[in-house]
């Protein structure tokens, strides 16, 4: 089955593995960066911008001091002075310096992404970077990662937590897409189904099968319409959930009047 997941943002953290780390909590690198706004010494822009009330373009970063010696120089892989690596990883262009993660400059995305990059593609409609299992398998929605993340409000396209696509092809973090499921199976922004409800929705026939509704209830119909395909069917009304008669889903709302039959009425 196709993995849902997003090439996240380089400059996502991580665990240093146990041993002694440099740099910040952010990442490993053995430089500081000079900020072009402020020209104020930060580990990183995450680090600056949790301190001051302008974000670090990092695009603009044009010098760096280095942690080991203290000169100051031009942005590089490498101090001129003592040869100090700053980070196995450099990108010249988002002035990334890192550890290893197999990292990669994706020019459509204009960030780096963790890779392996051959794992990855960018979908030119959805504008980002997913999987390679997930090739013609998702459903596109125009550059749906310059949206921000419906539950937490907060960008996806640059974040450094790692994005889960859903069935119907919108974005959440994937924490907040853990934390959803606690409480719920819908998408917030569309109501699809979040997962493949298909056991649960079975499952759900036999609860109302062995849940008769009292008798003045058992020919009252309901017009529904379906949240997963959008098809609109009247069906009989039960408390515990109404059928769409085109996909068998249960993620269905009610769409108009219940209708009792007129011998009853």
């Amino acid at each position: 089955m196709a993995t849902a997941e997003v090439a996240v943002e380089s400059e996502d953290g991580g665990g240093s593995g146990g041993r002694a780390r440099r740099g910040c909590k952010h990442y490993d690198r053995g430089c500081f960066l000079k900020a072009p706004c402020c020209d104020k010494l930060y580990i990183c822009r995450l680090c600056h911008d949790d301190k001051e009330d302008h974000p670090l373009d990092r695009f603009k970063v044009k010098e760096v001091l280095c942690a080991e010696c203290g000169k100051v120089q031009s942005a590089q892989q490498t101090c001129e002075e003592c040869s100090t690596v700053f980070g196995e990883y450099y990108c010249d262009i988002c002035h990334l310096f890192d550890k290893d993660k197999k990292q990669y400059h994706c020019e459509k995305c204009g960030i780096c992404r963790i890779g392996p990059k051959e794992e990855f593609f960018h979908c030119l409609k959805c504008n980002l970077c997913l999987s390679l299992s997930l090739q013609g398998h998702h459903k596109c929605i125009e550059n749906v990662s310059r949206q921000n993340c419906p539950i937490c409000l907060e960008d996806i396209h640059t974040s450094r937590v790692v994005a889960h696509v859903l069935p119907c092809g919108h974005l959440l973090h994937r924490t907040c897409y853990e934390e959803m499921l606690k409480g719920g199976y819908r998408c917030p922004l569309c109501m699809h189904s979040a997962l493949d409800m298909t056991r649960y929705w079975r499952q759900l026939d036999d609860e109302v099968a062995q849940t008769p509704m009292p008798t003045e209830y058992q020919n009252m119909t309901v017009e529904i319409l379906c949240n997963d395909c959008s098809a609109r069917s009247t069906v009989q009304f039960h408390i515990l959930g109404m059928k769409c008669k085109s996909c068998e889903s249960y993620n269905t709302a009610q769409d108009g009047k219940c209708a009792i039959p007129l011998e009853q009425q």
